[in-house]
C-alpha cells in the first residue's frame, strides 16, 4: 500500500508543474458548470488517455526490447526526453502548445448553439490527460521506462492505475475548488520549479551512467525508485508469497513452476480421452525457425507443442527427446512446437533466444510467448509441459515435467496411427544428452531450485540477512548448512537477481546433489565477467562441470544457465558438497542454482 500511496502522491503532485499551468484556465472555465455532466466526463477522459499511454509503454515498449536489440537505447531516451522536460521547462511548454490550443478552443463558448453533450468535456480530459503525461516527474517516467524494458506486468499497471488516479484528484480539486487552488499553485510555482529542475538534472545523469555503463552500482546506491523495487515492493504488499519452483514432484499449487517428475504416466496411451481443442497461437510475439502457424493451418497433423524457457534445466533436459521425435516422426505427420514462455527478463530478448536455439541446436519451431498468451490458452502451469495434439487438432494427452519419455512417445505413436499413417516408425528412441542436456542422477537430488532475487529467496545465511535493492558489503557466513547460501562481496540483490559491483565477490552453497548449475549473466553492458570454481575448498578437477576446466575457471559470456559442477560419481554417497564461486570481475548478474 505504501508504494501504491506513494505513485498516487505522485500523480496529485503533478499539478504543480510549471508546464501545466497553461492548461489550467480552460480547465477553470468549467468550474462553475454541474460537475457530473462536465466535470465526471473530464476526468474520465484523463484517465482514459493515461490508459492508452500505459498500454502503449507497456505493449510497445516489450515489443521493443522483444524484437529489437536496441529497445534498451530507444528506453534511455525516453527516459532522457523525461528528464529534459524537467530541467528545460520550455522543452516541455512547446511540447504542450498544440494541445492546449486545441483545449482553449474546446472551452470557448459556442454562442446560441445548444448545450453540448458528454463529448465535449470528455475529449477535453483526453487532451488534459495527454498533456499530463510529458508534464509528468520522474516517478511516472521511471515506471513508463521500466514497462519499455521488461515488458508488461500488473505491478506497473497498478503503479500507473494509481499515478492516474492521484492526477484526477488534483483535476477534480482544480474543478471544485477552482481558483483558490490555482492560487496556492502560483505561490508554489518558484519553488516547484527549482525541485523540478533538480529532478530533472538527477534523471539527466542516472541517463549517462547507464548509456556510457558507469553501470548500475551508482544508480542503485542514489535511487530507490526504480521500477523493479517499486513492483517488488508491490506485489509484496498485495498477495502472499509465492511458492518456491523447486524441481520436485509436481505441486498441486496453481502457481508456476519448474518440474520434474518421474512418477508413472496417469493415462495409458490406449486410454486417450479429449481433454480440449488446440488454442490459438496469435499471442506469440515472434516466430524462430517457421513462418507464424495457425491451428487451423496444421490440421492433418500431430503437434506435441512444448512449453520451456531456455536457462530451466529440466527443459533443457528434455530437448535430446523432442530433437530425436522431430527428426524420427516427420515423415509421417508430426510437428514439434516449442513454445517458449519466458521466466526471467532477459529471457525475453529476440536476440537472447535465437542464440540459445542455435546454440542448442533446435530445428523445429519456437514461438516466444512473452506476454503468456499461448500459456494461459493452454492453462498451462509449469515449465516443461508437453500438449499432444491429434490430427483433428484435439488435445487429447499432457503431461508435465521431465521424464517418462516412453509413454510420451507410445502416446505419438498413437495418434500418428489414428491418424491414418501406415508406417508409424517403432522402437523407442534412447538419446544420450550432452552437458546441461545430460539426463539428472539415478540418485534424486536432495538440493532443490534456489532462487538468488529477494523475490524467492530462501536458505540464505549471510550475517545480517539481505537487505533488499541497495548495495552492501556482505560477509561471508562462518558455516553453512545443507541448501543454505551466503553472498561475500559488494551486491546488490534485487527482486530476481543478485548484482555484483567490485571484483571478488563470491557465492558459496552446501549442496547435496550430482550436478549444480547456476543461471548467470554478464555485466549490464554485456562485457564478460571471469570466474573460478571451488568444491570443498579446493579445484573441482574431475567433478568439474560442462562450462568450467579441471581447475575451476570460466568465464560468463551470456545469459543463460552454466553447468558448474558434475560428479564424477552417479550420486553424491549421502554427503555434502560446499560450493564456492568467485567472480575475478565486476558485473557478475546471478539469478538461480539448480541441481541435478
Amino acid at each position: 500500500m505504501l508504494i501504491l500511496l506513494i505513485a498516487y502522491l505522485g500523480g496529485v503532485l503533478t499539478i504543480l508543474s510549471p508546464c501545466i499551468l497553461p492548461v489550467l484556465p480552460f480547465v477553470f472555465a468549467r468550474a462553475d458548470r454541474p460537475f457530473r455532466s462536465h466535470g465526471l466526463p473530464m476526468l474520465l477522459g484523463m484517465a482514459l488517455a493515461f490508459a492508452a499511454v500505459a498500454t502503449l509503454a507497456a505493449v510497445g515498449g516489450g515489443w521493443i526490447v522483444t524484437l529489437n536489440e536496441y529497445g534498451r537505447y530507444a528506453a534511455i531516451a525516453m527516459l532522457a526526453l523525461f528528464g529534459a522536460t524537467l530541467l528545460f521547462p520550455g522543452i516541455a511548454d512547446r511540447m504542450s502548445r498544440p494541445l492546449v490550443a486545441l483545449g482553449v478552443r474546446m472551452s470557448e463558448p459556442q454562442g446560441n448553439a445548444v448545450p453540448s453533450s458528454v463529448f465535449s468535456p470528455l475529449m477535453l480530459g483526453v487532451g488534459t490527460g495527454l498533456l499530463w503525461a510529458p508534464c509528468a516527474g520522474p516517478i511516472l517516467g521511471l515506471i513508463l521506462t521500466g514497462a519499455a524494458l521488461n515488458g508488461a506486468s500488473v505491478g506497473t499497471s497498478l503503479l500507473l492505475l494509481a499515478y492516474a488516479a492521484g492526477a484526477c484528484t488534483s483535476l477534480a480539486a482544480a474543478l471544485l475548488f477552482g481558483g483558490r487552488v490555482f492560487s496556492v499553485m502560483k505561490r508554489s510555482l518558484h519553488t516547484g520549479e527549482w525541485v523540478r529542475r533538480a529532478a530533472g538534472a538527477a534523471v539527466l545523469v542516472g541517463v549517462g551512467a547507464i548509456a556510457f555503463g558507469l553501470d548500475t552500482g551508482l544508480l542503485a546506491r542514489l535511487s530507490v525508485g526504480t521500477t523493479s523495487a517499486l513492483e517488488q515492493a508491490l506485489v509484496d504488499k498485495i498477495k502472499p508469497g509465492k511458492p518456491h519452483g523447486e524441481p520436485v514432484a509436481l505441486q498441486e499449487d496453481p502457481g508456476f513452476v519448474r518440474a520434474s517428475d518421474n512418477r508413472p504416466a496417469a493415462v495409458p496411451a490406449r486410454g486417450l480421452q479429449v481433454e480440449g481443442s488446440f488454442p490459438s497461437l496469435a499471442g506469440a510475439t515472434e516466430w524462430i525457425n517457421s513462418p507464424p502457424l495457425t491451428p487451423e493451418a496444421l490440421r492433418g497433423k500431430v503437434v506435441l507443442v512444448d512449453f520451456w524457457t531456455y536457462s530451466c534445466i529440466n527443459c533443457l533436459r528434455t530437448l535430446p527427446y523432442l530433437n530425436a521425435w522431430a527428426e524420427k516422426y516427420k515423415d509421417a505427420g508430426l510437428l514439434v512446437l516449442g513454445v517458449h514462455t519466458p521466466e526471467f527478463a532477459f529471457e525475453k530478448r529476440s536476440a537472447n533466444v535465437r542464440r540459445a536455439t542455435k546454440d542448442l541446436d533446435i530445428g523445429f519451431p519456437v514461438p516466444t510467448d512473452n506476454d503468456y498468451a499461448i500459456w494461459r490458452a493452454f492453462g498451462n502451469r509449469a515449465w516443461p509441459a508437453f500438449y499432444f495434439i491429434d490430427a483433428e487438432g484435439r488435445i487429447r494427452h499432457h503431461q508435465f515435467g521431465e521424464g517418462r519419455y516412453d509413454k510420451a512417445e507410445q502416446v505419438i505413436q498413437q495418434l500418428l496411427a489414428e491418424a491414418g499413417q501406415a508406417r508409424v516408425p517403432a522402437g523407442l528412441v534412447s538419446p544420450s544428452g550432452q552437458g546441461t542436456q545430460a539426463q539428472p542422477a539415478l540418485e534424486t537430488a536432495l538440493s532443490g531450485e534456489t532462487y538468488l532475487g529477494h523475490e524467492r529467496a530462501h536458505g540464505f545465511a549471510s550475517p545480517g540477512g539481505v537487505v533488499r535493492d541497495r548495495a552492501k558489503v556482505y560477509q561471508a557466513a562462518s558455516s553453512l548448512r545443507t541448501n543454505q547460501w551466503a553472498l561475500a562481496g559488494d551486491w546488490t540483490v534485487e527482486a530476481e537477481l543478485a548484482v555484483l559491483y567490485s571484483a571478488n565477490g563470491r557465492i558459496a552453497y552446501r549442496f547435496q546433489a550430482r550436478d549444480l548449475h547456476l543461471v548467470l549473466g554478464p555485466t549490464a553492458n554485456g562485457k564478460p565477467v571471469r570466474f573460478r570454481v571451488l568444491v570443498d575448498g579446493k579445484a573441482p578437477l574431475a567433478d568439474h562441470g560442462a562450462d568450467t576446466d579441471a581447475q575451476g575457471y570460466g568465464v560468463v559470456d551470456a545469459q543463460k544457465l552454466y553447468q558448474l559442477v558434475r560428479q564424477a560419481t552417479n550420486g553424491t554417497g549421502g554427503r555434502d558438497r560446499l560450493f564456492e564461486i568467485e567472480f575475478l570481475d565486476a558485473g557478475a548478474q546471478a539469478y538461480a542454482f539448480t541441481f541435478g
